[in-house]
């Protein structure tokens, strides 16, 4: 791999992973497209390290605040409830469908990586996905008032975003329209229960690393990482400040095109 396809597939991952695009699907369909290596495993694991970290630090503040009120609430045996430690309550029951599913079924989707036809139908179904909770969703429930409920209907969405093609964050904020949630409240909600996936993921890809692979493509998996990192941190502040006005429609054309682009060249 180059340096310019790194810098490119990691500016690729910073973006798609956050905005309700796929990351995945353009891993899997823009190397083919444009007759590129695969990236592989290390160079997968250390891009999403650096989607991971962004995650993290955008949101640092919120993840304090949600330790110390889940560590407050567990002193107390559960009795005493904050807004935080609610939050991190639900937070922990919607990362578990992804996180068993994943688990069971992890042979299964990483077969789904080698075929861009999938990936490319996979896109289709996320533009539907969007439109649809975009129409029909009420977008009057604040953060505050996310449910049990609410909170696992959202992670079975996460969990199925591990096909290829199925936006993560797409999927997640959806869902969280389709339950009534305001457009902002569902992308920061998308957001934080993406972080124990995201970081989760990165861990169990970099433990399958060897000092050999990060030695003989450290500067190019450097490029990818700050890229990937960089990238998603500025489009997660787009896209908080996007949805508290603007739908998303733009998104839902744009997995459209590209899905119908890779079903036909494939």
């Amino acid at each position: 791999m180059t340096i310019f396809q790194s810098l490119f597939l990691g500016a690729l991952q910073g973006a798609t992973e956050f905005l309700p695009v796929s990351s995945s699907g353009h891993l899997v369909l823009l190397p083919w497209l444009l007759g590129w290596p695969m990236p592989g495993l290390t160079f997968d694991a250390i891009v999403h390290w650096g989607t991971a970290v962004a995650v993290v630090v955008y949101f640092w503040r919120d993840w304090l605040s949600l330790a110390a009120g889940a560590y407050r609430s567990l002193r107390s045996g559960l009795k005493e409830q904050t807004p935080a430690s609610r939050l991190a309550w639900l937070i922990i029951l919607g990362t578990l469908p992804a996180a068993i599913i994943g688990y069971l079924l992890e042979g299964f989707f990483e077969a789904m990586f080698a075929r861009p036809t999938a990936a490319a139908g996979f896109l289709l179904l996320t533009a539907v996905i969007l439109a649809a909770s975009e129409y029909l969703g009420r977008r009057e429930r604040p953060l505050a008032a996310l449910t049990g409920l609410d909170a696992l209907l959202i992670g079975l969405a996460q969990a199925f975003a591990i096909f290829p093609g199925i936006s993560r964050s797409g999927a997640t904020i959806a869902a969280g329209l389709a339950r009534g949630l305001e457009r902002e409240a569902a992308a920061r909600f998308s957001f934080l229960l993406a972080t124990p996936v995201i970081v989760g993921a990165g861990v169990f890809k970099v433990l399958d690393l060897t000092g050999a692979d990060l030695a003989s493509q450290g500067t190019v998996l450097a490029v990818g990482f700050v890229t990937a990192a960089v990238v998603g941190l500025g489009c997660i502040h787009f896209l908080l400040r996007y949805l508290r006005r603007r739908p998303l429609y733009p998104f839902a054309i744009y997995c459209a095109l590209l899905g119908i682009v890779g079903l036909a060249l494939s």
